[in-house]
């Protein structure tokens, strides 16, 4: 037998008697590799996990999204939801969703350039649907380029309180970081076209708008539709000529 096949068996060897000698440290000691692996502390919703590495992770490869599916697949809450709907199809669970933050980590953080290169590569690979992305203006600068590739309005088109009345472009206004617009300047106090954006709630369309909520004004002949004459801008529980009022 040849020095290079003899240097073979003698590697073989030296590797065999390490993994033996490692398995019985680590049952008379309860050290092993994945308590030796700190890379931070599992969130409270996968706390169970600790001890279970290769529940998420496969030696190699990594974290695998078959993994993280076969665990969350029957989540019917978060599927049934049209703002969170894409994730039947998404199939890329770590790109979002990152782990060892410590037990309060917060692991619905929307990440919209995340969610944007996930659809970019399965555009690439034909994987997408045949929706086409909205290409938002070169002067609109509330968002990156990257986001700017993204639907806004395929999940938040529950969530628009303009009725669709200022279209389906809403990084033209609105940033991903939050809804809110610092800047907004609420039209004129004197303005009586409020209907145009705003809709009464379901009580103004009951008996409960006759008895109980004009009394409150002092408004016994307002319309629904005609916001100003009880209400003011600062706050809808602002109510002129009464102040703020908890109605609940």
């Amino acid at each position: 037998m040849s020095k290079k096949n003899w240097l073979k068996i003698l590697v073989l060897l030296v590797g065999a008697a390490l993994a033996v000698a490692a398995f019985w440290y680590s049952r008379k000691t309860g050290v092993n590799w994945e308590s030796q692996t700190q890379p931070g502390e599992l969130s409270a919703s996968h706390a169970d996990l600790a001890a279970n590495c290769a529940a998420c992770h496969t030696p190699v490869k990594g974290v695998e999204d078959a993994k993280c599916i076969a665990c969350h697949v029957d989540n019917q809450s978060l599927l049934a939801r049209q703002p969170t709907a894409f994730h039947a199809s998404i199939a890329n669970c770590a790109a979002c969703h990152v782990e060892h933050q410590g037990a309060n980590a917060n692991l619905r953080t929307m990440n919209h350039e995340a969610l944007a290169r996930i659809g970019v590569r399965l555009n690439a690979e034909g994987g997408a649907s045949n929706r086409q992305n909205v290409i938002l203006s070169e002067l609109n600068t509330l968002v990156s380029p990257l986001e700017a590739r993204l639907d806004c309005a395929s999940c938040h088109s529950t969530k628009d309180k303009h009725f669709g009345l200022f279209g389906q472009n809403c990084a033209s206004c609105h940033a991903t970081s939050q809804w809110t617009i610092p800047s907004f300047q609420h039209p004129s106090p004197r303005s009586q076209d409020c209907a145009q954006c705003h809709q009464a709630p379901p009580s103004h369309y009951i008996e409960h708008f006759q008895m109980v909520s004009k009394r409150i004004a002092r408004q016994e002949h307002a319309q629904v539709n005609q916001c100003y004459v009880c209400h003011q801008t600062t706050s809808w529980n602002d109510i002129l000529g009464v102040g703020f009022y908890k109605h609940h």
